[in-house]
């Protein structure tokens, strides 16, 4: 059983000369030179496509090739962008394509969850962006790694599954197990129905430095408890039982503290690269834990 990419050639190159030169851009060249928590457990990785995102996404990737040269295992928390039918639901055979070839399924870690209350529906990732475009930065840093990828909806979100996901990764030492969470931040502008202040640069400012930072401060705090809640409120992540699991596990896990690896927005990215200006915007952000 093999996932066919979905998104491959739209938010990401579909061949793989293509795929290996955006990821050589967007991985950084360098060490990176933030206090990185030691060991790392877990990231949070934004999943638009790479033009927008891909940079942050690498930085997360690349923190955790910086402390840990091998990884058995990614466990990846996706958004729900079209599943909503409550539980966890996992990939949990086979494996997945990209232009850079297969990453196979670590199927004993995949019974493991649905053994903890997932549960088992391949074709709900077939259209779901938001595991996939993570996958070659792990074929790329971590060519022998495996991957569990599961899509956790906010209907019926329970945070006591990521703890009980924490508690048996701990119990699976030493086996090297990294949980990833996926979600973009505030989706702003008239696109998006979401205007609460106004449009222009103010109302751009204000999603990023104010809407985005109280998502990050709960994020860096591990308050896995009430995220959900607060990002339904106040509109700013769409991924948000993926990152709550995420740190969740990673607190079952010994993380005591987030470190933010950067902070950006779709309207920066045009801005800067492109010198386009636009009256939406979505935030992102890299954090590992």
């Amino acid at each position: 059983m093999t996932r066919r990419p979905a998104v491959a050639g739209q938010f990401y190159a579909g061949t793989r000369p293509g795929c290996l030169a955006e990821l050589e851009q967007c991985i950084p060249s360098g060490p990176l030179s933030a206090d990185l928590p030691h060991p790392i457990v877990a990231g949070i990785v934004p999943h638009a496509g790479w033009v927008f995102s891909g940079d942050l996404a690498a930085t997360v990737f690349q923190a955790i090739r910086q402390v840990h040269k091998k990884v058995d295992t990614f466990l990846v928390f996706g958004a729900a962008h079209r599943y909503f039918n409550g539980h966890a639901v996992v990939y949990d055979k086979g494996a997945w394509e990209t232009p850079l070839g297969l990453m196979k399924i670590d199927e004993p870690l995949a019974e493991q969850l649905i053994e903890l209350g997932a549960i088992a529906d391949p074709d709900a990732h077939q259209s779901e962006h938001s595991i996939e475009v993570q996958v070659p930065f792990m074929q790329y840093l971590f060519p022998d790694a495996k991957l569990v990828p599961v899509i956790v909806p906010v209907y019926g979100f329970d945070h006591s599954f990521g703890t009980k996901v924490g508690q048996l990764i701990n119990s699976l030492d030493p086996k090297k197990i990294v949980c990833i969470g996926s979600t973009d931040l505030t989706h702003y502008g008239p696109r998006y129905g979401f205007c609460p202040e106004g449009t222009g640069s103010e109302a751009l400012t204000w999603a990023h430095q104010v809407n985005d930072m109280e998502f990050i401060h709960h994020a860096l705090a591990m308050d896995a408890e009430h995220i959900v809640r607060i990002a339904e409120e106040k509109q700013n992540a769409c991924g948000p039982a993926a990152v709550a699991t995420t740190i969740a596990a990673a607190k079952a896990m010994g993380a005591v503290r987030g470190v933010l690896l950067g902070h950006t927005t779709s309207s920066q990215v045009m801005k800067e690269r492109y010198r386009q200006h636009s009256e939406d915007s979505v935030g992102y952000a890299g954090i590992v834990f």
